[in-house]
């Protein structure tokens, strides 16, 4: 949460879920039409984060059985919620995992039959009546000495959270019991795509080449495909594409490794694409990346009534195009000089 209120102003002026759900890394149907709803639900949607982020986070410290069993409800909803709304794997699902500590036997005792609940009321009232050993009472001041220890060593990482010079992470680094860890600190604006085009031309710069789209699994590619469901699954290749997009193609040299695969038309590879309009072909002469600007369609406009969830623009060549023999040199330097 506060590294998102600290990170973007969208998450200050509350306009981040404007974007959020057209510009995540990989969207789901749902987020189509989240992406449609009015200013005010947005601005109710940011407020919501804040207050599954910032503030109920407190509630599951509270020694009150109450606060913690609501403090769990709110991050089960939340994270629910962002579960529905697109697909970013199965973060959601382990971050619901830690939340069930918050429900005592009590609260679940809807999942256990009566028979079982009976047992159990008679072990307790059992264990009630013997006398508590002496590593009852030393359990107790090692609990209480830790929680000491560890109070005394946040103070460090509160006063870190509450500066206006925060420097995130080197409070809480020493004491190697958390990850490092911050998602869509910042919401990016627009959605560009990197789009792999093949051709079996001999001069990839004729006018009359025809250049086919090879399809990922799940990225937005053609513009009349619905996106897809996949979390808690991951498609790693499509997240990287979605990252790939932010830079150019020397910041990312994994995708020259990709394209000369493809020039190949390795099996392996091609089983990690929906589609590959050269497989059991002749593989292409030449591939090359463009860049793309992508957005929603607008919900009942032409493009949607046309069957088309986006709408694209070209905005400019990612990688001009190349054949084989161009990238040895380039395999060679990153030790991938394997027969591609």
């Amino acid at each position: 949460g506060m590294i998102k209120v600290r990170g973007d102003q969208c998450w200050r002026d509350l306009t981040c879920m404007d974007y959020h759900y057209e510009t995540q890394p990989v969207p789901s149907p749902n987020s189509y039409f989240m992406h449609h709803s009015p200013a005010v639900v947005h601005k109710l949607e940011v407020l919501s984060n804040h207050f599954a982020e910032l503030l109920a986070p407190a509630l599951v410290l509270v020694p009150l059985r109450m606060a913690r069993i609501i403090g769990g409800i709110v991050q089960i909803v939340f994270m629910t919620g962002i579960v529905i709304s697109g697909n970013l794997s199965f973060l959601n699902h382990l971050t619901m995992l830690p939340t069930i500590c918050c429900f005592d036997d009590r609260f679940l005792s809807f999942l256990f039959s009566k028979a079982t609940k009976d047992k159990i009321a008679l072990l307790q009232l059992q264990a009630s009546s013997i006398k508590r050993p002496v590593g009852f009472y030393i359990r107790k001041v090692m609990d209480i000495s830790l929680f000491a220890l560890l109070t005394y060593l946040s103070i460090p990482v509160v006063q870190n959270l509450c500066s206006r010079r925060q420097v995130m992470n080197t409070s809480f680094d020493p004491l190697r019991i958390v990850n490092t860890y911050g998602a869509f600190g910042s919401i990016t604006r627009e959605r560009t795509e990197v789009v792999m085009q093949g051709t079996t031309a001999h001069d990839p710069y004729d006018s009359s080449a025809q250049w086919l789209e090879y399809e990922f699994k799940c990225k937005p590619g053609n513009v009349t495909r619905r996106p897809c469901y996949i979390s808690p699954y991951h498609y790693r290749l499509d997240w990287l594409m979605w990252f790939a997009a932010f830079q150019n193609y020397q910041h990312n040299p994994w995708l020259v490794h990709l394209v000369a695969k493809m020039l190949n038309n390795d099996a392996f590879i091609s089983e990690l694409l929906e589609h590959n309009p050269f497989l059991d072909k002749d593989p292409p002469r030449f591939i090359r990346l463009q860049h793309y600007k992508y957005e929603f369609s607008n919900m009942g406009g032409v493009d949607a009534t046309k069957g088309r969830w986006w709408r694209r623009r070209l905005i400019g060549e990612y990688m001009p195009p190349v054949r084989k023999e161009q990238l040895e040199g380039i395999l060679n330097s990153f030790g991938w000089n394997r027969k591609v």
